[in-house]
């Protein structure tokens, strides 16, 4: 997969010992809008995704993500990869956080069924919503954040502004 960009905070020990967590989060257009998660509580937009599992390839990482924070069921012949953000940066217990995020184009079946939060995404009020993605990168961009939030976000409304860009919204 082609590295779509870097972030490299050039915070970090190069002695510290370093935390590895790739991640994979889809990309879920419908009617000229995307498929993203907002934070009722902390409103920010985010695609669905995280956290590969020891042993788990990244499509499924896609499917169990996707249905988990969505609602939404991936339809597996429909997983297309659009790139990796590859992020550096200091770790919350002095360690360096080595991220890799793959993101894949999907189209998901239905309606969207419950999700499955894990108590950190269920107090963020975690909701799907289909939106219009300048709205998304407004948001992401305009309100002030923590440094991690700043990171995350800033790389969401990245991808999403690389998208419109190239003119996946019609």
């Amino acid at each position: 997969m082609h590295t779509l960009f870097e972030i490299d905070m050039k915070d970090y020990d190069p002695s510290a010992p370093v935390f590895v967590r790739p991640s994979v989060r889809g990309i879920i257009i419908r009617d000229g809008k995307v498929g993203l998660v907002h934070s009722l509580k902390y409103n920010y937009y985010k695609f669905p995704g995280g956290g590969m599992e020891s042993g788990e390839e990244q499509t499924e990482t896609l499917i169990r993500e996707v249905r988990e924070e969505s609602g939404l069921i991936v339809v597996p012949d429909s997983i297309r990869e659009y790139g990796m953000v590859h992020r550096v940066q200091k770790g919350q217990y002095g360690d360096t956080f080595v991220q890799d995020n793959y993101y894949y184009f999907c189209d998901t079946q239905g309606e969207p069924m419950s999700q499955r939060l894990d108590d950190y995404e269920a107090e963020a009020e975690f909701t799907l919503e289909f939106v219009d993605p300048a709205e998304a990168i407004r948001v992401n961009r305009d309100l002030p954040r923590s440094y991690w939030d700043s990171v995350m976000l800033g790389r969401e409304a990245r991808v999403l502004e690389m998208l419109v860009k190239e003119g996946h919204f019609g």
